[in-house]
């Protein structure tokens, strides 16, 4: 689990750093009253009776009657200090229209950790020479010792409550200053609209007899919303009934096609200037307001962690801190929303015909954010396109070229699995980084909800780059496993040594850079023993993923077992009957591959049993619990008995030499049947829980959608419900044979494409789980239930030691790449 000071530091904003709460600064102070408490009940350990003689001889207090006194001193009526976010002079001249002055100072931590250094050490002295000559009361050491432990928490205390009211202060400045820009903005376009002349000529002004009553009525009634509204549909039907008229059209702002009443192009192009300033102008209201929303959340959830810090170290206060929170504002999120959504309703009914959906995804996401232009872009094309050379000429030569001649493809080598694991693992890392892509283009702050490490955050380019390294040493050594085994190249080593080197690669791929995997694989780990440790949101993604990996971990048993066996030193000539018969062994097929179908699904089992565990809710956790244990149920009759190996008279069965023969049939079993029908509902019960649980969509009052959605497409979300359908309900490919198609090595081919589409489903599954999670906290992990959205703080974090690459470097490499494809077509010309 990441620390939270890098969260803290990763959605700072670059402007506001300073007004953040200083997490780090209380912890400090945190660990000292820690240490402070800790030498008292040292020293009460060595003189048992020195706390009764302190307390008999009035030399010391209690640390709870000291923390009393502290209370009454602070609630003295003569000192009349409101309570952090409660209406006092600077609260009142917000109630007031008044601005807080933007410099407003507090003390810092700094002075407070500085003054109380001073007085710590001088009783540390007195206590260290009362010891040096022996002649210490232990009474009074003790009650020196007290003295101490309540000072420091003293400090603390008054640190945070400083942090508090820093916090809450710039809240209410910042909520302030947007909320008058924006009811200026709204008084600006009241103003444009009275400045709009009439059919006469004349300038519509307040009070003026040439201004239409509804207009002058609903201007007076200082609504702006239903004045404009009003008055939009009023001039639709003046003009064209059959026509939308958005409210820069009726203010005379966009020219619209009819008889403009600014001819000259100049003043057009003003008038367009005007629409898109007022258009930019809400834009970064919105903008600005959503960042304050992310303000209060990651300093709201800064105060608790540092609060349930308290209470854990120091038990004898808990509970005492918190209310001082609750006095507080600025994280009550509400008049945020209130704001945000008259904000999109503005928007909407000025510039989108008053499409709310049209309105979001046009004030908040921003082209750039998935990709960067620098160097990089062009390295990453031009090996795109390299890949994409490959691609070409790998299907046509282990492929169809395989074909047209007769001969096998590369599906009915023996190597093949190898390569099919490695290129799912492949495919799942460009998946990943289209994941990452979409979360940040659309604001889903996966690096807070997984928990990752800011430090370690690698940008949708930088693992695309990653990812098309893969797929060109992946392709390479493909056409070289199949050349060698077609004797097309020398053959200075047996065809499966390629793909010995692919393993290898890809092991090497999966561990390193270790600094970035280490995260990645200590996550497994605490999934693996998922029953054991505490269950997070990223290791039940983690978990998830696994569920749908259930071929790819099929295909890395059998690479195991291929190599480790020697079967890949032999040549392809070679016929013997030892040649895999490891694959017809019974530890193989009834007891490795039944477990590893198994093992993805009793994880996620696992993890909802534990989860139940630490939170004692029924639902949803055992009902999740629930849904694998009936894929167990599927997988187990599957794994044992096949559907097309179960008939009464079956048509495909096993001889005495495990080979298939046909045979007549006779219809499906009542077995056959129960089975059947499991599976169906296990589906059934799967997709639904996909849908309502996992993506809270489902909902009849929001057109079977969510409340709230962060992607801008509605269509989208209906889209991927029915690809979801469609994807899980290819179990049907199941039914069909092992041997059916093998001319064309149909089975494995179709392993591959079920392989492969059931990670595509995981992926688009991966999108909507984490905005529900993002909007909702709906599976529990957090305690605090807002997120952060995912903006670009333009802070230069010290972390950031990924350097772009320079334009050099990259032409350098495209100019080598292209003297060595010149170079090879030359001699292949010559030769």
């Amino acid at each position: 689990m990441v620390e939270f000071g890098l969260k803290l530091e990763d959605n700072k904003i670059k402007k506001w750093s300073t007004h953040y709460l200083d997490y780090e600064g209380l912890k400090k102070l945190l660990k000292r009253c820690k240490a402070a408490m800790k030498a008292r009940e040292d020293y009460l350990k060595k003189h048992p009776d020195a706390q009764n003689q302190a307390l008999l001889n009035g030399s010391c207090i209690s640390t709870q009657e000291a923390n009393s006194n502290n209370d009454k001193n602070n609630n003295k009526p003569e000192q009349p200090v409101a309570p952090v976010g409660q209406p006092n002079e600077q609260t009142s001249l917000l109630k007031a229209g008044q601005a807080i002055p933007k410099n407003s100072s507090h003390v810092s931590l700094v002075s407070l950790n500085s003054n109380f250094n001073g007085t710590t050490t001088t009783m540390r002295r007195t206590f260290s020479l009362s010891n040096l000559f022996g002649g210490g009361d232990p009474a009074q050491q003790y009650a020196d010792i007290v003295a101490t432990c309540n000072a420091r928490h003293e400090t603390f205390n008054n640190a945070l409550k400083l942090e508090l009211e820093k916090v809450n202060t710039f809240y209410l400045q910042e909520f302030q200053d947007v909320s008058e820009r924006f009811d200026y903005l709204e008084q600006s376009v009241v103003d444009a609209a009275l400045a709009v002349q009439d059919g006469n000529g004349h300038n519509c002004a307040a009070g003026d007899d040439n201004v239409p009553s509804y207009v002058s009525t609903c201007i007076r009634s200082k609504n702006l919303r239903s004045s404009i509204m009003d008055w939009a549909a009023r001039a639709k039907k003046k003009r064209n009934p059959s026509r939308r008229v958005s409210v820069v059209h009726v203010l005379g702002l966009v020219d619209d096609g009819s008889e403009s009443e600014h001819e000259d192009g100049y003043e057009g192009h003003m008038e367009l200037k005007e629409a898109d300033s007022i258009r930019r102008s809400l834009v970064d209201l919105y903008r600005g307001l959503k960042l304050l929303s992310n303000y209060t959340v990651i300093n709201y959830t800064g105060f608790v962690k540092i609060i349930k810090k308290h209470d854990k170290m120091l038990p004898e206060f808990k509970g005492q801190l918190a209310i001082f929170l609750d006095e507080t504002v600025f994280h009550r999120n509400k008049p945020i929303e209130l704001l945000i959504n008259r904000m999109e309703k503005v928007y909407a009914d000025w510039f989108c015909f008053g499409n709310i959906r049209e309105a979001q995804s046009k004030m908040l996401p921003k082209q750039g954010d998935i990709l960067e232009m620098d160097w990089t872009q062009l390295r990453l094309g031009y090996r795109l396109g390299m890949a994409a050379i490959l691609t070409i000429w790998v299907c046509w030569d282990c492929v169809w070229g395989s074909v047209k001649d007769g001969n096998s493809t590369i599906g009915g080598r023996e190597a093949f699995p190898v390569f099919r694991m490695s290129g799912c693992l492949i495919l799942l890392h460009w998946f990943w980084g289209i994941s990452v892509g979409y979360w940040t283009r659309y604001r889903v702050n996966y690096i807070y909800l997984f928990e990752f490490n800011p430090r370690l955050v690698r940008t949708p380019i930088m693992i695309f780059n990653d990812a098309v390294d893969e797929t060109l040493v992946f392709l390479v050594l493909m056409l070289l496993y199949y050349k060698a085994g077609a004797h097309d190249i020398p053959n200075i080593a047996p065809p499966g040594f390629y793909a010995l080197l692919l393993l290898l690669y890809t092991l090497k791929r999966l561990i390193f850079p270790l600094e970035v995997k280490k995260h990645l694989w200590l996550a497994i780990k605490e999934t693996l023993f998922a029953p054991v440790t505490p269950v997070t949101f990223y290791h039940s993604y983690v978990g998830d993923v696994f569920t749908s990996m259930v071929k790819v971990f099929q295909d890395m048993v059998w690479t195991l077992c291929y190599f480790a066996s020697g079967d890949f030193l032999l040549p392809t000539e070679d016929d013997s009957s030892s040649r895999n018969n490891w694959q017809q062994t019974i530890w193989y097929r009834n007891v490795i591959i039944p477990l590893v179908c198994l093992l993805p699904l009793w994880i996620r089992f696992a993890q909802c049993l534990r989860k139940y565990t630490d939170t004692g809710k029924r639902w949803p956790n055992l009902a999740n619990a629930t849904k694998y244990a009936m894929s167990q149920t599927v997988t187990l009759f599957g794994a044992f008995h096949p559907l097309y190996l179960m008939r009464e008279n079956d048509k495909y069965v096993y001889d005495e030499d495990g080979e298939l023969y046909e045979q007549s049939t006779a219809g499906f079993s009542l077995f056959q049947w129960f089975w059947l029908g499991l599976f169906l509902a296990s589906s059934l019960y799967s997709y639904c829980w996909d849908i309502f649980m996992d993506w809270g969509l489902g909902k009849p009052e929001h057109g079977f959608l969510g409340p709230r959605l962060m992607f801008p497409r509605r269509s989208a979300y209906y889209q991927a419900m029915f690809i979801d359908l469609f994807l899980r309900s290819m179990w049907v490919l199941s039914l069909i044979p092992p041997n059916t198609g093998a001319q064309f090595e149909f089975p494995s081919y179709l392993h591959a494409v079920t392989a492969a589409l059931e990670l595509f489903r995981r992926t688009m599954w991966g999108f909507f789980r984490l905005e529900h999670e993002h909007k909702s906290n709906a599976s529990g992990y957090r305690r605090v239930e807002f997120v952060p959205l995912h903006f670009s703080t333009e802070i230069e974090h010290k972390y950031k030691k990924d350097k772009e690459r320079k334009g050099a470097a990259v032409l350098g490499e495209v100019g080598a790449v292209t003297v060595v494809v010149i170079a090879v077509c030359a001699y292949s010309i010559t030769s």
